[in-house]
């Protein structure tokens, strides 16, 4: 038996053109980049803001911080008494009072439920006992017994939202939701709020593989560019953006190989399996909260499904990256979207 045991958290989207060096100003106003970087949900926050007040900038990033951080007691798995664990602690029981962005990031979870089938699950929590991507397993692959008994305790259906009572209940003793499938998403959307509420327009939010960006870098939109899921993950695309929201997620984020097989943390819920029909998905859309949750669903529908998904729905854009290492990509990017070269074929 070989065994290697990796655990890679690369920038899912690098800033290019210019990045290592001041843009050309906008109009005739004064500007420069102001960046600061730190721990958040588990992963890097890194922010940047093009101003000429690196006052209000520098405030702005403090308050990102505090809502990361307040975000994050809310809907961690870790945290004791949070809204989530104590939501789970009362599966199959009673209702549980929780904040309003516990509600509202559960309703806008089963909106992508819906969406995909039912692909992308916030129940998935059952499975997290199993699948210790998170943790130092030394790559243990569960059985196919472990697995099975968790798989009827996942079902989005049987979350209860009740508004009026400002309450979430799990309908299923054993039921446990998880919300690492969505909540960075939901908190750049929050920071987006506050750069702007704060006069901010020209801006740059990354945590982990969700980002934002406001406005412009300079005189230019931001140039981004899209990991290669494998080898030394450089960018084999750009895309341009501006006021727009980017997310991927891929087979190489949190991964072992054993025996030549990648297991990775996306799971096919249908199996209680690593899903196998991509690589990567990267979704361009104007919420990262949608971008975030959605990426998943579509990477575990696949290529087809998945690209067909994403050309239903209003204003959503991305490229799959299958995994025969074919690109894919959507109508609306397809004049926004640069191939610097093809992605590495490795496997697994």
């Amino acid at each position: 038996m070989t065994y290697v045991r990796m655990m890679v958290i690369p920038l899912s989207a690098l800033v290019l053109a210019g990045a290592c060096g001041p843009p050309a100003p906008r109009g005739t106003s004064a500007g420069r980049v102001v960046e600061r970087a730190g721990l958040a949900m588990g992963s890097e926050l890194h922010l940047t803001a093009w101003t000429a007040d690196e006052a209000a900038a520098q405030s702005a990033f403090d308050a990102v911080f505090r809502e990361f951080d307040r975000l994050d007691a809310l809907m961690s798995v870790w945290k004791a008494d949070s809204d989530v664990i104590r939501v789970n602690a009362a599966a199959g029981e009673h209702a549980v009072p929780v904040d309003r962005d516990v509600r509202d990031i559960l309703g806008i979870a089963q909106q992508v439920s819906d969406w995909t089938g039912g692909r992308f699950d916030v129940t998935f929590g059952p499975l997290a006992d199993v699948w210790k991507f998170d943790q130092d397993q030394d790559g243990i692959v569960p059985t196919a017994d472990a697995i099975r008994a968790r798989l009827p305790l996942i079902d989005y259906r049987q979350i209860q939202i009740d508004e009026t009572a400002g309450t979430v209940f799990l309908k299923r003793k054993g039921m446990r939701i998880h919300l690492g499938g969505i909540g960075k998403g939901y908190a750049v959307d929050r920071a987006a709020k506050i750069f702007r509420d704060r006069g901010l327009r020209d801006f740059m939010i990354q945590a982990g593989g969700d980002m934002y960006v406001g406005g412009r870098r300079g005189d230019r939109p931001w140039k981004l560019g899209i990991a290669d899921p494998r080898g030394e993950h450089k960018p084999f695309a750009t895309v341009e953006l501006t006021d727009a929201t980017f997310s991927t997620s891929g087979d190489y984020e949190r991964f072992f190989i054993k025996d030549g097989v990648r297991y990775h943390h996306i799971l096919d819920l249908g199996a209680g399996q690593p899903a196998r029909l991509c690589r990567s998905v990267t979704l361009v859309t104007d919420r990262a909260v949608i971008a975030d949750a959605l990426a998943k669903g579509v990477f575990i529908l696949g290529p087809e499904a998945g690209m067909a998904l994403i050309e239903r729905l209003p204003g959503v854009a991305g490229v799959i990256v299958g995994a025969n290492n074919d690109v894919l990509v959507s109508t609306a990017l397809k004049d926004r979207f640069v191939l610097v070269r093809p992605p590495t074929d490795q496997q697994p």
